[in-house]
């Protein structure tokens, strides 16, 4: 009897996955260890494993559906047998693809209808896009590809469906091409036929001049992946359900520096090369070993008090944002903590993280201070009770000693949950955290 595979549970928050690519087709053997598809989940992408030795009978999803978890992906067995779609195989997603039927992965993906509501308006620098400019949908007259910006998610669903980067015009940070483009485009192949010939003489003149200085932006809606639906969600659930108050303290980043900059020089040959997040984080490690009330949750009932320190940091990815944890940071060194978070950072970059990898921080920390931002507050991820928020270094003038002059400060601030962390509490760890950033010399021991 056939085995049937279904779309698996591979992180806490998931209820949804993308089958991002078929590895096997139909009649393909295959093996209990074989990975037979790339699933995208709200965190990471993810292999999909064989638990079963057969023939892959019949695939159910098609590549680039949003499947509900439990729903049936494909089925193994033995050769000749016949497998019909099991109930399981036509669930609608909560935020993406309505599966009506059962197709082969060669499928044209389908997409989900758009809301009523446009994510971008139709203009620029000079005024409002013509019309016959709007008719193309996300796609750009034909470009030479050296100037395409575009994932590498989405370069890989581009060209399994055969689909052309440079006559798509993208939607994420200066119109660099994503995943939800490609679908969109793959959803809707005549509209590929579009190029500036097809154009009026006009609007292919002002498209391609316009294009000169970025995408042409045009009204569209594209579906939200599986990581921004599950992100919006939980943000909103965090914000109307945790009572978030804020404290905010400055620092004197200076000995931070100046320390930075000798332990990577005096260490350069041994390839180490702290960031100042790394402070961050060693310190966050001890002011929480130091404040333990911080370091909780809210249970609904009580609060549960941890008795190691996970700290978790953000990192930016194409569709949100994942938070990697390092585990009993309170006994690692500096340096130990650097060598895990940047192999961290950068799996979580490419979407590799296992879940234990990005599950049960206790304490997060996210910096803007790379992008310039002075100073900002963040939303709490539940079920930690706080949230640090770091802001960039500014060189401005200071009191020191009864005398002004140039300084490096910045500002640090807590997001706290007031059910569980008063202010008092709060100030007492970033009094605790101020007192190592500004010592840096005994985060080193």
């Amino acid at each position: 009897m056939a085995e049937i595979i279904d779309m698996p549970k591979l992180s806490d928050t998931m209820t949804v996955g993308t089958l991002v690519k078929w590895l096997k087709k139909e009649g393909d053997p295959v093996k209990t260890g074989d990975i037979l598809a790339d699933l995208e989940t709200d965190k990471a992408t993810m292999g999909l494993e064989s638990f079963f030795d057969g023939t892959l009978l019949k695939i159910f999803a098609p590549a680039g559906s949003q499947i509900t978890i439990g729903s049936a992906l494909c089925a193994v067995g033995k050769p000749g047998e016949v497998v019909a779609a099991p109930a399981g195989a036509a669930q609608k997603s909560e935020v993406g693809t309505q599966m009506s039927e059962p197709k082969p992965a060669a499928s044209t993906a389908p997409v989900a209808q758009p809301p009523d509501e446009p994510r971008r308006s139709s203009q620029s620098d000079d005024g409002p896009v013509p019309a016959a400019s709007s008719q193309v949908s996300g796609l750009s007259p034909q470009v030479s590809t050296d100037r395409v910006i575009i994932s590498p998610l989405a370069r890989k669903i581009a060209t399994s469906e055969n689909i052309d980067p440079a006559r798509l015009a993208g939607t994420g940070p200066h119109g660099r091409i994503v995943k939800a483009d490609v679908l969109a485009a793959a959803a809707n192949p005549a509209l590929l036929k579009a190029t500036a010939s097809s154009l009026s003489p006009q609007a292919s003149s002002l498209s391609v001049s316009m294009f000169a200085r970025g995408p042409i932006q045009v009204d569209r809606t594209v579906p939200a992946s599986n990581m921004r639906a599950i992100i919006a969600k939980r943000l909103v659930e965090a914000k109307t359900s945790t009572p978030h108050f804020y404290l905010e303290i400055e620092i004197d980043a200076g000995p931070l520096l100046a320390i930075r900059a000798q332990l990577n020089t005096a260490f350069e040959s041994e390839g180490v090369k702290l960031s100042v997040n790394d402070f961050i984080l060693k310190a966050s490690a001890e002011a929480l070993r130091r404040v333990p009330g911080v370091n909780v949750s809210w249970t609904g009932t009580g609060i549960q008090y941890h008795g190691a320190v996970h700290v978790s940091f953000a990192v930016a990815i194409e569709d949100g944002l994942i938070t990697p944890v390092i585990r009993d940071a309170h006994t690692k060194t500096i340096f130990q903590l650097s060598a895990e978070a940047k192999p961290l950072g950068q799996r979580a970059k490419e979407k590799k993280l296992k879940p234990e990898e990005f599950t049960g921080g206790t304490f997060c920390v996210t910096n803007l201070g790379m992008m310039g931002i002075e100073r900002f507050a963040a939303i709490i991820n539940p079920p930690n009770a706080a949230i640090l928020a770091v802001g960039t270094t500014v060189t401005k003038p200071v009191v020191k000693n009864g005398a002004i002059t140039v300084g490096q400060t910045m500002a640090l601030t807590l997001s706290c949950d007031h059910r569980v962390v008063d202010g008092a509490l709060g100030a007492q760890f970033l009094a605790a955290l101020k007192d190592r950033l500004e010592k840096p010399a005994l985060l080193l021991v």
